[in-house]
């Protein structure tokens, strides 16, 4: 079974669980929002996607 999940979902799990067990505050969680947006509006946001591509299809051709 192939499991596809995105991005952004699975950045906001491991938010949400470092926010739940490890004692993030409500105000680094909403930190870590404001950069996300503001840095998806930056010149370097092609190549950030571009590098969590190439992760994500390493990750997705290895093989257990």
């Amino acid at each position: 079974m192939i499991l596809s999940i995105s991005g952004v979902v699975l950045l906001g799990i491991v938010i949400f669980l470092f926010f739940k067990k490890d004692g993030m505050k409500l105000s680094h969680f909403a930190v870590c929002a404001l950069f996300g947006f503001y840095l998806a509006g930056t010149a370097i946001a092609p190549g950030i996607k571009a590098g969590g591509e190439t992760l994500a299809g390493l990750i997705g051709g290895l093989q257990l």
